[in-house]
């Protein structure tokens, strides 16, 4: 057999190789743009969605900013009577819930933000691996636990013991400050709502604050403690400087989560009226009023307030998120220039 003979069939082979080759690629191709499509369809269609939801809000709320303007904000008047003969019927302002909302995320984060830290230092840095394989769970176990089991549990067991041991002696020791003047009867009230708060944005805190330091570079710390320094000292020093916009920004995550919370709030709050200067009188808040009284509502306008207590809400809430991001861009911009 010649030499051409011999190489007629590997020839053949390549050229099958070539074509199946080719529709390889093609159907690599097609995969490609298959996913692209899909992934920039679900991407227009969460953008699609958030512009639906603020649409149906501002012009749900258009008749009451119509009527009551940016007054809305501070006023404190809520009354939802259509009696013509009581004076300020059917009017309503948002400052008592406005107050109740950044009063009660303060709180939890006063309470949450350290406890979190201390919880994420201790399972990233100073528990064995066994142990922290059993807390970490546990901890994060809490995010799982409905709003509505936490809000009952607030009233049955939680507003009690408030009302029992913690209000009374805060108040022997600080009632000299009108923000902890004479608990209240039932230990319902603002500072309940903040603790309910507290107890569900710590999860959020504290395995996003394990993540960070975590992920502080081994020879950092290493580095730190061959140079002397204590291990109290390597943890001030080195994670908690070098995560401080991460803890920062998992602070404001907290934040935007406590501000949107409803129902927890709604049963521990006690759905007070008017602003006081002491946390343990009752109060109320946005998304509890909205919960309360949304489906209730006697007049178009007090629908209308309610969306307008939904758009201050949604706003507090995209400012908070946006926060958060800037900063944690800022720590990844910051911590890539480091390296």
């Amino acid at each position: 057999m010649s030499r051409r003979e011999n190489t007629a069939l590997p020839r053949e082979v390549v050229e099958i190789g070539v074509v199946a080759g080719g529709l390889r690629r093609m159907v690599d191709r097609m995969g490609d743009r298959v996913a692209f499509g899909a992934a920039a369809l679900a991407s227009l269609a969460a953008v699609a969605l958030i512009a639906l939801v603020i649409d149906r809000v501002v012009s749900g709320a258009m008749p009451s900013i119509s009527r009551f303007g940016i007054g809305f904000l501070w006023q404190t008047t809520w009354n939802p009577s259509l009696s013509s003969g009581v004076r300020d019927s059917n009017v309503y302002g948002a400052g008592v819930l406005v107050y109740g909302t950044v009063v009660t995320s303060a709180i939890a984060l006063v309470i949450s933000v350290p406890l979190g830290v201390a919880i994420g230092v201790y399972l990233s840095l100073l528990s064995s691996g066994r142990l922290a394989g059993v807390v970490g769970p546990l901890v994060e176990l809490l995010a799982a636990v409905p709003s509505v089991i936490v809000g009952l549990w607030g009233i049955v067991v939680l507003a009690p013991a408030l009302h029992s041991t913690i209000d009374p002696a805060l108040h022997a020791a600080l009632g000299w400050l009108p923000i902890f003047g004479k608990p209240g009867t039932t230990g319902l009230g603002i500072f309940d709502a903040g603790v309910v708060l507290a107890i569900m944005v710590l999860p959020i805190l504290a395995a996003i604050t394990r993540d960070l330091f975590a992920n502080v570079p081994r020879e950092l710390k290493d580095g730190a403690l061959a140079l002397g320094a204590t291990r109290w000292e390597m943890i001030r020093g080195v994670v908690l400087d070098s995560t401080r916009s991460g803890i920062v920004a998992a602070t404001i995550l907290g934040l935007a989560r406590a501000l949107g919370e409803a129902i927890a709030v709604t049963q521990t709050i006690g759905a007070g009226t008017a602003i006081h200067a002491s946390l343990f009188a009752s109060g109320d808040t946005l998304g509890s009023r909205i919960a309360e009284q949304f489906i209730g509502a006697v007049s178009k306008l007090q629908i209308a307030s309610l969306f307008y207590c939904a758009l201050i809400l949604l706003v507090m809430e995209f400012l908070a998120s946006i926060g958060a991001q800037l900063i944690a861009g800022r720590s990844v911009r910051v911590r890539g220039a480091v390296i």
